[in-house]
Order: structure tokens, then sequence, then C-alpha cells
């Protein structure tokens, strides 16, 4: 990534946080999802909200102290403030069961939790809640969840992908990794010049060039997004060289969900649509430091 480039994200990755110490230290997880009608927010002050329905639905305040949120289905994720992982399964209100702790991301896929160790050693476990946690990595920098695909960035960027079992093997895929996202049978990876490749099929397809000067990259189903390091947010809905439409300026995150786009602003408004991509957006939060859709 060129400097002008790097000097960009860090300034945006700090923005996201925006000036609570409650994200300090928290690592990109997915924001993205699948096709759900939930929509989670983190405020400045930490607390976490989701709410569940149309866009119009009514906030539940579901923590507070919290660094990040995940959103998978009809689980909740939160990771605290003192590196503590919780996860609810059911309606909004229903009750916290602690997961792991000295935990730096948590990741949800369906019935699958992943968790990233403060010492870079990454858990995934499957079925319920209290499901016992398979080892799969260490010196791990970021961890995706998605169906019964694992990947990770190591520490020397080198992004790895597995497909099946949680003891299934691990399949090189890019080198100069700076992020990973996947999404049902696509991989995307954002490497260090800023240039985001995804490839669709299997773990061996060959990768497609999707755009330059990108600080985040989400999939989700058909749809592809990016966030340029000039703050300009495009998503492309088909193939793989399907073309952009330019859907949001000024954006400090991105996330994809079904049909449904979200943006953050720098000043903490959280902007969803729902529909084409041309769709209206409407205004869920404002004071929202990271947007995350299931």
């Amino acid at each position: 990534m060129n400097l002008k480039t790097l000097s960009t994200a860090a300034a945006v990755l700090a923005l996201a946080g925006l000036t609570g110490s409650s994200t300090a230290g928290a690592v990109p997880g997915t924001v993205s999802g699948d096709g759900g009608n939930r929509i989670g927010t983190l405020r400045v002050n930490g607390d976490a909200y989701v709410k569940e329905g149309g866009l119009s639905a009514t906030w539940v305040k579901e923590s507070v102290n919290v660094k990040q949120v995940a959103l998978s289905g009809n689980r909740i994720g939160v990771l605290t403030g003192d590196g503590v992982a919780w996860v609810k399964e059911g309606g909004l209100s229903a009750t916290w069961v602690k997961e792991a702790t000295d935990v730096k991301q948590i990741a949800l896929s369906g019935n699958r939790i992943g968790v990233l160790k403060d010492n870079g050693e990454v858990y995934v476990k499957e079925g319920g809640l209290s499901a016992t946690w398979v080892k799969e990595s260490d010196k791990v920098k970021e961890l995706e969840l998605s169906g019964n695909r694992i990947g990770v960035v190591t520490g020397d960027g080198v992004a790895w992908v597995k497909e099946g079992g949680l003891s299934a093997s691990w399949v090189r895929e890019s080198d100069n990794a700076i992020g990973i996202d996947l999404a049902g049978n696509r991989i995307g990876v954002l490497v260090g010049n800023g240039v985001a490749w995804v490839k669709e099929g299997g773990l061996s397809a060959s990768w497609v060039r999707e755009a330059d000067d990108v600080i985040q990259l989400e999939l989700s189903g058909n749809r592809i997004g990016v966030l340029k390091d000039s703050g300009d947010a495009y998503v492309k809905e088909g193939g793989l060289s399907a073309t952009w439409v330019h859907e949001y300026t000024h954006a400090i995150q991105i996330a994809l969900s079904g049909n449904r786009i979200g943006v953050l602003k720098g000043d903490g408004d959280a902007r969803v649509k729902e529909g084409g991509l041309s769709a209206t957006w409407v205004l869920e939060a404002g004071d929202v430091t990271e947007l995350a859709l299931s």
C-alpha cells in the first residue's frame, strides 16, 4: 500500500473508532451479513444497540462497554472492553452466554462462533453456545467466518481459507494481505497496495481484480462493496465484472447484507438502504462508531 493509502486507511480506522476508548484495540470484524433483518450499532459511549425488522424498527439496548458487535441469524455477539466475548441466541432480549476471555475479535456465522485471542490464537466452535472450542490457527491478525468456510490473515500477511469441518486443511489464498472477507462461495482479499481481489467458486479459483485505492472490502451474496481512500463507497451486483454504482461520499465504513447497504459517516451518522442499488437512504442512528448487518 502506498503511503497515501496507508495514512488514509489509518485515519479512517481511527475515525471508525471515533473518540471512545471503548473501541481501542478492537480488530475490524465482520460487519456484513447474509440477508438478515437485524441492524446493530455501537455508539460513542460503548453502548450496543440492535433492531430487528424494517429500517424504522425500534432500537433495543443490548450491552454496555462494548468494542465490537457481530450479528448472524438470530445470534448477537459482543466483545466488551475487558476482552470478554458474549453471545445470545433467540430474541433481542435473550440471555447472554459468556464464550471466551482475552479476546481481540469475535466472528459469527450460522451455528459457528469464532474468537481471535489477544495472543493471536484463533478458536472456532460449532453447534450450541456451549459447544467445545477447536483451535484453528495462531499468529492471526484477522478472522472471518462464512458458512462452512473459515478465513484468517496471519501476521506475515498471508490469507488462508479452509472449507468443510473445523479440522479441514488450510489453503493458502494470497500474500501481502491486509484484510479478508467471505460470503457464500466468494473470497475477497485486500492487499497492501490497496487493490481488492475477489474469487468465486472453489478455494483454488482465479482471482479477479475489482478495484484500486480500497481501504475496506465487503461481500454479501452477489454484491461486492468497497470503500475507497477518498471516502467514496461503491457497490456492484451480479458477476465479478459487474459495473460499480457510486453509493455514498464521505463514508468511513460500509456494510452489506442481502439487499441492504449500510454506510457510516465521519460525523457518526449511520444510514441504511434496502432494495436496489439506487434505493433511498434511511438515517438509522447518530453517534455511531460501528455498524453491523445480519
